[in-house]
């Protein structure tokens, strides 16, 4: 075989290697993730038995994942949620801006990763103070830290409501 040949096929070789790395990686990203504090897609997992009108389980879950859509992609991120009074409160510090919040008020219907399941959900953001300041007690609470201090400033809240 001539060196010119064998040179092709040894590059065709690597490019097809590393096609599959970057395959392989965006299938992790696509289906696993998210990872820490990178996104990923799809939110795989159980169907509900049931639809949730008491989402107090949720306090026994450390992060929730939740998945929006972002033009024609789905989007899934790790996030800290928490239930008062049966309702189910999804925390985000910093909000105003971020990928998914902005996609939730665009776009509200969502799905919900808690432990195995995956939950369709409508997210409402969380305007009334009230409501807001419960919601804050309740991720205070649930975090181990003091119920009576104030909300960071920039941190939004919306309310998660099961839908069939």
């Amino acid at each position: 075989m001539r060196p010119s040949k064998l040179r092709t096929r040894g590059l065709a070789g690597v490019l097809t290697v590393i096609a599959l790395l970057v395959l392989g990686a965006l299938a992790v990203q696509t289906f696993y993730c998210p990872c820490e504090r990178t996104p990923g897609g799809w939110l795989l997992g159980n169907r509900p038995a049931a639809p949730v009108a008491d989402w107090t389980f949720a306090n026994q879950v450390p992060l929730c994942q939740i998945q929006v859509w972002v033009g024609i992609r789905p989007h899934a991120i790790n996030l800290n949620c928490m239930a008062a009074d049966g309702e189910l409160f999804l925390s985000c510090a910093g909000c105003e801006g971020k990928t998914w919040s902005t996609a939730a008020l665009a776009h509200p219907q969502a799905r919900l990763r808690l432990g195995s399941t995956v939950y369709p959900v409508t997210l409402t953001r969380v305007d009334d103070p009230q409501r807001l300041a419960r919601a804050w007690r309740a991720r205070e609470g649930k975090l181990g830290r003091p119920t009576d201090t104030p909300p960071q400033p920039g941190w939004w809240s919306f309310h998660a409501a099961y839908r069939d």
